[in-house]
């Protein structure tokens, strides 16, 4: 495994465990923003999935920008 791999997989797998412990406490989360309103818990849900997306693909832009250098 070379140093660009591993520092690629390390990356990831921080960004797993964070998004893991995120999604273990989403119920908590989207049952206390339902009980104000049931769009916000939508929405919640909405961002989070946003965010878990939109961190793999920055990630990739940036791997693939300092790839063409």
């Amino acid at each position: 495994m070379d140093r660009d791999t591993r520092n690629a997989a390390i990356a990831a797998f921080w960004i797993m465990l964070l998004f893991g412990v995120a999604a273990y406490n989403l119920p908590k989360v989207m049952l206390a923003a339902g009980s104000v309103s049931g769009i916000l818990a939508g929405v919640v849900v909405v961002i989070f999935l946003f965010g878990f997306f939109a961190v793999f693909w920055l990630r990739s832009r940036s791997q693939r920008k300092n790839r063409d250098k």
